[in-house]
């Protein structure tokens, strides 16, 4: 059991943002067609978090004209080149699959205000 939680703990990101429910996120992913590869950017809202260590997924959630698009990624894939937190959302759920019933104005999600003090 020992030999596993080492090379877990190997394989764990650290250089990764911590990302929380309500958070506005910009995901860089490796996208490989053919021989090519390139960065392709998901930009959402994150809407569930599952899982812990290695193990950890996000749902991230995006209006693409007009219908909502899902993504179910994990925290440590190697398919993600980096995470950029856009803005902080100030929520009361620890899921947000409410978002899927609303358009617009509803569907949004109060900033939470950050106090950068030294």
């Amino acid at each position: 059991m020992d030999i596993i939680k080492t090379l877990e703990k190997e394989q764990i990101r650290t250089d990764l943002p911590k990302l929380e429910i309500g958070d506005y996120v910009k995901v860089n992913l490796k996208v490989i067609e053919g021989a090519r590869e390139r960065i392709q950017v998901f930009e959402g809202t994150v809407i569930a978090i599952k899982g812990s260590s290695i193990k950890e997924t996000f749902t991230v959630r995006k209006l693409s004209n007009g219908v909502g698009v899902e993504r179910i990624l994990p925290v440590n894939s190697p398919r993600i080149e980096s995470i950029t937190v856009v803005r902080k959302g100030k929520v009361r759920r620890a899921k947000l699959y409410y978002l899927r019933d609303r358009v617009g104005k509803a569907a949004k999600i109060k900033e939470k205000l950050v106090s950068r003090t030294k």
